[in-house]
């Protein structure tokens, strides 16, 4: 009788598995692959879109063009998980059953219980938020005039919020579209906890873009019309866009493995298995153990690294053999900023120069974006990527 895997989830955690399943697996096992959304989205150059929507062709892929003979594709979304008979219910009613289960669903954007964030801001964790950001923004810049600019406002200064504010002011230059952008961060520096740096180039990059950036206090609550920071701060807004942090999906209630109590994170050992054993866990929705009390970063690259094993890893399960204990090994920083970039301690490079910016940067993060392009779609797609990535 075959081996049965489910996989749950089309991002970098999901679609990686599937091809890692595929590589390693034997032809007899059916891998069976469930996603809310009928497509790979490669997520870490989604903001590209809030620029150009058209870009959505270059970096959106048909799951069922990916899975290979071995693997059945499904768009539908996961109602609960019933490990006793080892079987995932669908919402259509459906019961999937498994020897093996991938869990690779992702994240979702976490508001921190901040009163009227969630209702009133936009997100970036899709190709459908990018567009609604997109139009949200030409939209108030129609309304905009030079000495009433459209007032955007970015929460967040982490990779993605620096990478949106970047985008935006450039769709405002290449649009001619009066913006005043700000964008905020409760800490007391963007791009928190990374290098100094890396933190200067890029707050320099941000300014040259004419981006107000305001650190130093939390945003406290949002309505309608303001951002309200720290006590007494008051700050208009026309578009609010929050990239704050993320916490794990809802899906992930239905799992009855050891998981984060607030965040609903799986916890997996660093071999990816769960409390139970037939379950395997990776990317965002997981938090897996590295040496010490550390875990694995919310990634792209983790993500990919980790999909890389987990094929290997669920092969020696099936075969009663020790499982592959998996290492992040930390491949350096890429971060955009509109077309100009910042690669920070890059494998390979750091020897030479630990921290750099211009035409080496932009190529080196342009050709990452192609690596996993090609390894999704193939050397044509990538190559039709590469120059807007």
């Amino acid at each position: 009788m075959s081996t049965q895997i489910v996989v749950l989830g089309s991002g970098y955690a999901g679609t990686g598995s599937v091809l890692s399943l595929e590589e390693h697996l034997d032809a007899d096992a059916q891998i069976t692959w469930v996603s809310d959304v009928d497509h790979h989205l490669v997520l870490h150059e989604a903001h590209r879109c809030i620029r150009d929507p058209s870009l959505r062709q270059k970096i959106t892929f048909p799951a069922a063009d990916i899975a290979g003979r071995q693997t059945e594709f499904l768009q539908a979304r996961v109602e609960a998980v019933d490990q006793e008979s080892q079987a995932v219910e669908l919402e259509s009613g459906e019961m999937l059953e498994y020897d093996y289960l991938v869990v690779g669903i992702g994240s979702q954007t976490a508001f921190f219980g901040i009163d009227g964030l969630e209702e009133h801001a936009l997100t970036l964790k899709s190709l459908e938020d990018a567009l609604s950001i997109h139009e949200a923004v030409k939209q108030a810049a129609r309304q905009a005039s030079r000495s009433a600019p459209a007032r955007i406002v970015v929460g967040g200064a982490g990779l993605s919020g620096i990478q949106t504010a970047g985008e935006i002011a450039k769709f405002g230059e290449d649009n001619r579209a009066p913006l005043d952008i700000t964008l905020v961060e409760g800490l007391d520096e963007i791009f928190p906890n990374n290098d100094g740096v890396v933190q200067r180039k890029l707050r320099r990059l941000l300014e040259d873009e004419d981006i107000t950036i305001e650190t130093g206090e939390f945003i406290s609550a949002v309505d309608a019309e303001s951002v309200y920071i720290g006590d007494d701060r008051e700050l208009g807004y026309d578009v609010l866009i929050w990239t704050g942090g993320i916490t794990g999906q809802e899906a992930a209630r239905e799992v009855a493995v050891d998981q984060d109590d607030r965040s609903h994170r799986l916890e997996a050992a660093s071999t990816f298995q769960t409390s139970d054993e037939a379950i395997f866990a990776l990317g965002d929705a997981a938090l897996i153990d590295q040496q010490g009390e550390s875990r694995a970063p919310p990634t792209a690259q983790a993500a990919w690294q980790a999909a890389e094993v987990i094929g290997e890893n669920i092969d020696r399960s099936i075969r009663g053999e020790p499982l592959k204990t998996w290492v992040h090994d930390d491949k350096g920083t890429l971060v955009s900023v509109g077309d100009r970039a910042v690669a920070h301690g890059v494998v390979g490079v750091k020897s030479v120069v630990n921290t750099f910016g211009g035409v080496p940067a932009e190529m080196l993060k342009k050709t990452v974006a192609a690596r996993w392009i090609n390894q999704v779609a193939g050397p044509a797609a990538a190559a039709r990527a590469f120059p807007d990535m």
